[in-house]
């Protein structure tokens, strides 16, 4: 599965329950999303297989190594759902 197909996966386990509850999601959120999360994927998950949450759960049991970047476009989507 394409790199390109995994940060889709995580991008919408995150986005969905927050699209469900409001309005869409700011173009530059997932703009931020898809850019500083992408390379967190790749390292920290190369071989978690998308799909129920596994990517989201890999990243958050990786979290102290997640990058800054990615750490905030996560808080900045999730501060944007409340």
């Amino acid at each position: 599965m394409t790199v390109h197909r995994i940060v889709l996966f995580v991008l919408l386990s995150v986005a969905t329950p927050i699209l469900a509850q409001g309005p869409l999601m700011d173009s530059e959120e997932l703009k931020a999303l898809r850019t500083y999360c992408k390379a967190d994927v790749e390292r920290l998950c190369p071989n978690v297989q998308p799909g129920g949450g596994r990517v989201k759960a890999c990243l958050m049991a990786n979290k102290d190594q997640m990058s800054v970047g990615c750490a905030k476009a996560l808080q900045k989507l999730k501060q944007s759902k409340q």
